[in-house]
């Protein structure tokens, strides 16, 4: 079994021998045994909260490079060119603590049929299909990959 150790940043292209095809909530998960897309299987051994993306490449024990696939999954898609209901659809989505794909004009979810419905609501509309789903890695990540904190004593000059 291939052993998944590092994530490579910046993510080396065009030299991985295998893919990884992962939905979304698998990507988020550090340690798990996974198949490759070639058949064989491998674990992750990744730093706990790690996340991956599209693109990315891990670095196997051995010196084998995996590089990581977004899976198609059912999503629901808003598309909304007036900024306010765009923002008022982040905001709502967000305050349920729902990840959220944002591009310009374009918000994804996983499918929901009750989060299109509060969206239909508003009057927009919500295209339900089968995508890739790559959110908003969060206001703690660093490098897109990881979560972490500094929980250390510190002081602030009075």
């Amino acid at each position: 079994m291939l052993k998944l150790i590092e994530i490579l940043t910046p993510s080396p292209s065009g030299v991985s021998t295998h893919t990884l095809t992962l939905p979304y909530e698998r990507r988020i998960i550090s340690r798990q045994k996974v198949t490759l897309d070639q058949g064989g299987e491998a674990g992750l051994f990744l730093v706990r909260g790690a996340s991956l993306q599209h693109g990315d490449v891990l670095k196997a024990e051995n010196g084998d490079l995996v590089q990581i696939q977004a899976a198609l999954e059912t999503v629901s898609t808003l598309y909304c060119t007036d900024r306010l209901l765009f923002a008022r659809a982040c905001y709502h989505l967000g305050n349920r603590h729902v990840p959220l794909e944002i591009r310009d004009g374009r918000l994804r979810y996983l499918h929901d049929h009750v989060l299109d419905d509060m969206l239909l609501g508003f009057g927009l509309k919500v295209v339900v299909e089968q995508a890739t789903f790559e959110p908003e890695a969060g206001a703690y990540a660093t490098s897109g990959h990881s979560h972490s904190h500094n929980h250390g004593i510190h002081s602030h000059p009075v």
